[in-house]
């Protein structure tokens, strides 16, 4: 016997309510393609003021960066050293909790600034900032490393 999605007794064809809903009749799938909708309107394009750039230069966009990750590199250093020193690791491990979420939400906000290309390069830093606490704790994670380890290379990296 063939499988079927329908079982004995059941109508085989689409139903097509036809009730109002206040004041509207209820439109079919098929009337909908009949009458295609109007066209939309273009919105205005935006007024460029002169002197004032869309973009940002790009050693503006590296020396912002550079300074939020130079900032980023310290508070890693710390929290790991703090991290490192202490007997209770609750407080440092929720410290680095609140810095994680805290650049998180300070990169989304700062990234719906419109028209702000110093802005959006901020975010952008912002949201990339425990990348470089992280890389601020490995160098330090590499010198407490590399006092107990027998060969390192420049004192950081132990091979």
């Amino acid at each position: 016997m063939p499988e079927t999605d329908t079982l004995p007794g059941d109508p085989t064809e689409p139903y097509t309510p036809t009730f109002t809903t206040g004041e509207f009749q209820a439109v079919s799938a098929t009337a909908v393609a009949e009458h295609p909708s109007e066209p939309v309107a273009i919105p205005a394009q935006p007024v460029v003021v002169p002197g004032n750039y869309q973009y940002l230069k790009r050693w503006k966009f590296v020396l912002v960066v550079a300074a939020v990750w130079t900032l980023s590199a310290v508070a890693g250093w710390a929290l790991y050293h703090w991290w490192y020193h202490s007997i209770d690791k609750t407080a440092p491990v929720f410290v680095v909790l609140v810095f994680l979420v805290t650049s998180a939400v300070a990169g989304l906000l700062l990234a719906m600034a419109p028209d702000r290309p110093l802005v959006s390069a901020l975010s952008i830093a912002v949201m990339s900032a425990p990348l470089a606490a992280v890389a601020g704790a490995a160098v330090l994670h590499g010198i407490y490393y590399c006092e107990w380890a027998t060969r390192c290379f420049a004192g950081v990296l132990p091979y």
